[in-house]
């Protein structure tokens, strides 16, 4: 009893000592960082894709089991944010097709070759915006062309813009955002493996882009 007293004792305070010291090695601005969804008070001008900080994910039913998800891993983008906000604002994006990780290796070449998104045709996927509908504070729809395999169609995504505020690591001017939408992957040509694999394709997006450099 004593001994498991002992050890008790020990654990807690190793726990106490790890947190006064993560504690006193982080920045106060780390602690305290907030974030304002007031448009107005982003700076004007173009942001980068943070690509450490972006992921791209969907999912499709796979014989009715499940929503089965995957993502990609290499994209960049770019931002140009205008007074007026996200109405007046405009984003594209481009991915890597061959970035599309399955975490299953057999389906990552299958989903590469030709049979399916015949990546070494078409090696980029492609989604530059045109037009941005307010539903609410600081959220609204986002309507763009989606280029794939080729082909280019229309989508609207649920945009939600969480905040901008100087990022309390980088001092970078920091914008970030959330997406999701439905596309349908027999509109783009991509209707392999259907009915097993289903055709609609739910999307979801979680984004920051920084202010890129003066002169860059």
């Amino acid at each position: 009893m004593k001994t498991f007293v002992a050890r008790a004792f020990v654990v807690r305070a190793l726990l106490a000592a790890s947190f006064l010291f993560a504690t006193a090695c982080t920045p106060l601005q780390v602690l305290t960082h907030s974030v304002s969804q007031n448009e107005a008070r982003v700076p004007v001008g173009r942001y980068d894709l943070d690509h450490d900080h972006c992921s791209i994910t969907f999912d499709v039913e796979h014989f009715k089991y499940s929503r089965f998800t995957m993502r990609f891993d290499r994209k960049t983008g770019q931002l140009d944010w205008k007074e007026g906000g996200l109405e007046r604002s405009s984003v594209s994006v481009t991915i890597d097709a061959a970035s599309i990780d399955t975490n299953v290796p057999l389906l990552d070449k299958m989903v590469k070759s030709p049979s399916l998104l015949d990546v070494e045709r078409y090696p980029e996927i492609r989604f530059v915006s045109t037009k941005f509908e307010r539903t609410g504070e600081a959220r609204g729809t986002l309507t763009g062309d989606l280029t794939i395999h080729g082909v280019t169609q229309p989508v609207t995504l649920d945009v939600t813009f969480n905040g901008f505020a100087p990022d309390p690591l980088t001092k970078k001017d920091t914008l970030g955002f959330s997406a999701e939408g439905h596309i349908s992957r027999a509109k783009f040509g991509l209707a392999t493996w259907y009915p097993a694999v289903g055709d609609d394709i739910h999307v979801r997006i979680q984004a920051e882009f920084d202010k890129t450099p003066a002169g860059a």
